[in-house]
């Protein structure tokens, strides 16, 4: 996605906001050996304890700066592969076998992340400031509640994030992109639309159209951000009311999306067990074919497609979307513009 040229706003957008927690990868991508990921445009190692405990470290040997993920990991630290040199969690350097007791042993040399672990997912605290303890992060109840079951899908997309937000605001999609899906086959073709704000973010829906197809999209801002909506089931889709979609999205590089969709129902007892059953051996093909045609359109979007468009009503919350986002970028610029002042 494009703006002008060397706008600052934009680039803090193309990397992704910071002093928020983003997800970056399912739990299982993480064991005890050393993992590489990027994300955020930067370069990430993270590993485990044999306990399971979750460490992650900028992927930078301080001594030559190899990959610290092609070390070994001992613990709470790892061992660079190229020379030894021991990095512990907290980015201290413990250990410089080549030379001991040298002015690197003890340096705090190796930038340090907090990560967790929530609803299937490793997330990490995008921050320019390696605080004692970050925020709380707070997802949504679909993520958090015991009242509800949720499976996790995962992909990664060729194309700019935002173009994926974009998507996921956009109700009317639906009902021509994904009309031959079981679930969004019914509704008027046509519709009007509103904004409406919420305590956290705001939500986008049609006027006059509830419980019919893909009605509306909320978006919310909890320290980290995520985008809700909900698909009304046929009885035939299983207990739990409608079909629950909780998506957030972290990008890799630049053109690279690290998509994260949560499908959930409210089910607890025997109606949990049915709808995992029921999701396993008949939905869950059907809902990666949905996930498909969305791939099929975006990862051919000309970087620069949004400098040619022609927005109507359908498109008030793409623009609401977009212009909170660069308001978020410009609150950032000045944060940090006026901490170098001072």
């Amino acid at each position: 996605m494009r703006t002008q040229a060397n706008d600052p706003v934009d680039a803090v957008l193309a990397a992704g906001l910071k002093d928020l927690w983003y997800p970056l990868c399912p739990s299982s991508f993480v064991a005890e050996k050393p993992v590489s990921l990027r994300r955020l445009g930067k370069k990430f190692v993270l590993w485990r304890e044999t306990s399971g405990l979750l460490h992650a470290l900028e992927d930078h040997c301080p001594h030559r700066g190899a990959p610290l993920s092609l070390g070994i990991a001992l613990g709470d630290r790892i061992a660079c592969g190229y020379h030894g040199v021991q990095v512990r969690f907290d980015g201290v350097v413990v250990s410089v076998p080549g030379s001991p007791g040298c002015k690197l042993e003890g340096a705090k040399a190796t930038r340090s992340y907090h990560v967790q672990e929530a609803a299937g997912a490793i997330w990490l605290y995008h921050t320019d400031l390696e605080s004692a303890e970050p925020p709380a992060l707070k997802l949504p109840e679909e993520l958090s509640g015991a009242d509800y079951s949720n499976f996790l899908c995962y992909v990664e997309w060729n194309g700019d994030y935002r173009y994926v937000l974009d998507n996921v605001m956009d109700p009317m999609h639906g009902t021509f992109l994904h009309k031959q899906s079981h679930s969004m086959a019914e509704g008027d073709s046509s519709a009007s639309f509103q904004v409406r704000e919420t305590d956290v973010g705001f939500v986008f829906e049609k006027i006059g159209q509830r419980n019919v197809n893909f009605d509306w999209t909320e978006w919310a801002d909890t320290g980290t951000h995520w985008m809700r909506l909900e698909i009304p089931y046929p009885k035939t889709g299983g207990p739990g009311g409608n079909f629950i979609i909780i998506g957030s999205f972290t990008p890799i590089a630049e053109n690279v999306t690290a998509a994260f969709f949560w499908r959930v129902r409210k089910v607890s007892g025997w109606q949990r067990d049915t709808w995992r059953f029921l999701y396993k051996n008949r939905l869950e093909e059907r809902h990666w074919k949905v996930l498909e045609q969305d791939r099929a359109i975006l990862e051919v979007m000309e970087p620069d497609a949004n400098q040619r468009e022609m927005l109507y009503q359908h498109d008030m919350g793409i623009v609401r979307l977009r212009r909170h986002m660069r308001n978020l970028a410009k609150e950032q610029l000045a944060r940090e513009q006026s901490g170098q002042a001072g």
